[in-house]
């Protein structure tokens, strides 16, 4: 009960101070880009190059078929495009704490508003990258379906799993400076151990189950679901119910291990 009023109290003071948000939001958003010639526009051109690199690779070099009877591009993007968006969001929010040390250490300020903030920023470039997902599929001739809303409850579950372990990194990180580069490779391991470019039916039907265990696949497949097949959430009870868990005890660590290493941040920094 008392974390459950700690949660109403900080979505009381989200909506409070959302006005704040969005200019934090806005100001990292710009910061992050600061002083190169196309500023803002690289948090669009490094992705979509990346995209375009696969796209060559397996589409132009390797051949690759079309998967399911739709396009490799298209069931590419719909993997890659989510993914992007959780490892920003995770990866720039494991150091905001530390990031905007002058915060914790001068201002009455509820700290745990510092990762939603660089969520916030990813989102922005997220959004971006969804209306050309539209584009593209417009492009092949697909037409929107009613499908394609549920998008905005994945939104709401990637924000929820990238708020949570970023709770528990950002103020892990303060402590420990390692934890950044571990974040980062615990990334790089998850964007290669989840089915973005590659199909799930290539590997062996008795490991499927272990690769399901990555709340990743619930995301990635969420998309391919709202855009390709054609399926919603709740037709994947087990899944659903499992990321939803998962996500639960996350946010409870990471809120939990917030609160408790909150008051020795500023003897830290």
């Amino acid at each position: 009960m008392r974390y459950f009023n700690a949660l109403i109290a900080l979505i009381r003071d989200i909506i409070t101070n959302r006005k704040l948000l969005w200019q934090m939001t806005r100001r990292d958003f710009r910061q992050r880009y600061l002083g190169s010639y196309l500023g803002i526009l690289w948090a669009f051109i490094q992705p979509t190059v990346t995209v375009l690199i696969f796209w060559f690779v397996f589409q132009v070099g390797f051949k690759s078929m079309p998967v399911n009877n739709f396009p490799f591009i298209l069931w590419l993007v719909c993997g890659m495009f989510p993914w992007f968006f959780v490892s920003d969001s995770i990866q720039s929010a494991t150091n905001s704490v530390l990031e905007s040390s002058f915060l914790v250490k001068k201002i009455v300020f509820r700290v745990e508003l510092l990762p939603i903030v660089k969520i916030m920023s990813a989102l922005i470039v997220h959004l971006f990258f969804v209306a050309v997902l539209f584009l593209m599929f417009a492009y092949y001739g697909y037409s929107m379906s009613i499908y394609n809303l549920q998008i905005i409850y994945y939104f709401f579950a990637m924000i929820c799993l990238a708020l949570g372990v970023s709770w528990l990194t950002s103020s892990l990180t303060v402590f420990l400076r390692d934890v950044g580069q571990f974040v980062a490779m615990v990334l790089q391991f998850g964007f290669w151990s989840t089915p973005i470019f590659w199909n799930l039916n290539i590997v062996p039907e008795e490991y499927h189950f272990i690769l399901k265990l990555n709340p990743a696949f619930y995301l990635v497949e969420g998309y391919r679901q709202s855009f390709i097949y054609n399926e919603w959430f709740w037709e994947h009870v087990h899944l659903t119910a499992y990321f939803w868990s998962l996500t639960a005890i996350v946010m409870f660590i990471g809120a939990w291990c917030f609160k408790k290493l909150r008051p020795h941040f500023a003897d830290v920094l």
